[in-house]
């Protein structure tokens, strides 16, 4: 069956370039557009569509507007169509913060070119998300089940001083104790992957594991001392679900790789780090590792552990023979070349299988990989590659993943 498509643009050539594109893949079906929020709001009720391109920025009602309210009345899957200036970042990160599946970027010179690339790009993008993306966000469902309360919770630290700059530059990632979640949330996570059927092969033997684990709590590997962190479509939501219940002690360093454009991972660096207790920032060649403080990898580049200063990161220019810019199997592999067993790889949802050979590499140095669950995930594409290679330790959902980092904190 093909996947329904809403178009929502105050553009007239917009409207016409979209339908076009997706007129062209058998696998789509073009149901309607409209020229404003509201309009699209009104039509996401009467057609019932399978996925929304949304337009940021338009009149009466603009798209950050009526994703809220579509997500509210009508969960639907939608993907924001946004303009690759810091500004078009911001908002399409509001929007992905209120259920907002995807995005892809409103550069004219490229809507205008003949060639296929775009339209390949876009229709894959419509029929993964059509197929198995999720229309809320766990984040989301819970943060507007809290009345009262904004979708974001923001935590708005003091700006460092340099001298506690340079004294926590000083300091090189330490050993942690073990951390533990509290019995209830362990209890949970094992109920949890015990009922989740996992098909045979690989999978079996995961929940075979599971079972003899019995009662075990899950925890951080007791050799961790570096946390990573790869994710594509729905990663920003997934992130923040993460990131935001960490405490401002956590004791490793984490690295995150998250498919995105250079001027998006400027803006979601600057806005992770406002909402979280952790320190956030983009890397930047020469960074290192600390205690508490996430590096996000900067978009069109790779980030690698540096081979000879284990402490540090590198980053360098994206390579045009990768897919990904930034990959997570780039940063995957350096990790485990410099961190071998101590590495705990998180990888979750996201299209494509970017991660799995990384995987494999940590694997064999014997480091720790979890991958997200399918239910929680919103496309469980990076997730299922790791899963059917037997790369797994644990299968989790969202919601587990940053109780068990904090230790239950």
């Amino acid at each position: 069956m093909a996947v329904r498509v809403l178009i929502v643009d105050d553009s007239g050539f917009f409207r016409h370039r979209i339908s076009e594109l997706l007129a062209s893949d058998p696998r789509i079906e073009v149901v309607g557009s409209a020229s404003n929020g509201r309009e699209g709001i009104e039509q996401v009720k009467k057609l019932r569509p399978d996925v929304v391109t949304m337009d940021v920025e338009m009149p009466q009602m603009n798209g950050i507007e009526a994703v809220r309210i579509i997500m509210r009345d009508c969960p639907t899957k939608v993907m924001m169509l946004s303009s690759l200036t810091q500004e078009g970042a911001r908002v399409t990160l509001q929007a992905l913060e209120a259920g907002a599946v995807d995005y892809l970027s409103k550069d004219m010179r490229a809507w205008m070119d003949r060639s296929l690339s775009l339209q390949k790009q876009l229709c894959d993008k419509i029929v993964t998300i059509g197929s198995q993306g999720r229309a809320l966000t766990p984040f989301m469902a819970r943060s507007r089940a809290k009345e009262g309360q904004s979708s974001t919770t923001m935590v708005f630290r003091p700006q460092r001083s340099r001298s506690s700059d340079a004294a926590a530059a000083s300091a090189s990632p330490a050993p942690a104790a073990q951390s533990t979640v509290n019995s209830r949330a362990a209890s949970t996570a094992t109920s949890t992957a015990l009922r989740r059927p996992l098909g045979g092969g690989a999978a079996a033997d995961l929940a075979a594991r599971s079972t003899l684990r019995g009662s075990q709590r899950l925890a951080i590997p007791r050799d961790t001392r570096l946390v990573v962190i790869g994710s594509s479509t729905g990663g920003p939501a997934a992130l923040q679900e993460i990131l935001t219940q960490l405490p401002a002690s956590f004791p490793y360093p984490l690295l995150l790789i998250q498919h995105m454009p250079k001027t998006f991972t400027t803006v979601f660096a600057e806005r992770l780090n406002q909402q979280c207790q952790i320190a956030v920032k983009e890397a930047e060649d020469g960074d290192r590792l600390q205690p508490g403080r996430a590096l996000l990898a900067p978009g069109g580049h790779q980030l690698i552990v540096d081979g000879k200063q284990h402490d540090r990161i590198r980053i360098l220019p994206g390579d045009d023979r990768l897919t990904y810019k930034p990959s997570v199997d780039v940063t995957y592999g350096s990790a485990a070349k410099s961190y071998g067993n101590r590495v705990l790889a998180i990888i979750l949802t996201g299209m494509g299988a970017d991660g799995s050979e990384g995987a494999r590499l940590l694997k064999q140095a014997g480091a720790h990989v979890w991958a997200q669950s399918k239910d929680s995930c919103t496309i469980f594409g990076m997730p299922q590659a790791v899963i059917k290679a037997g790369l797994a330790n644990e299968i989790l959902d969202l919601e587990q993943i940053g109780p068990i980092l904090s230790g239950g904190r």
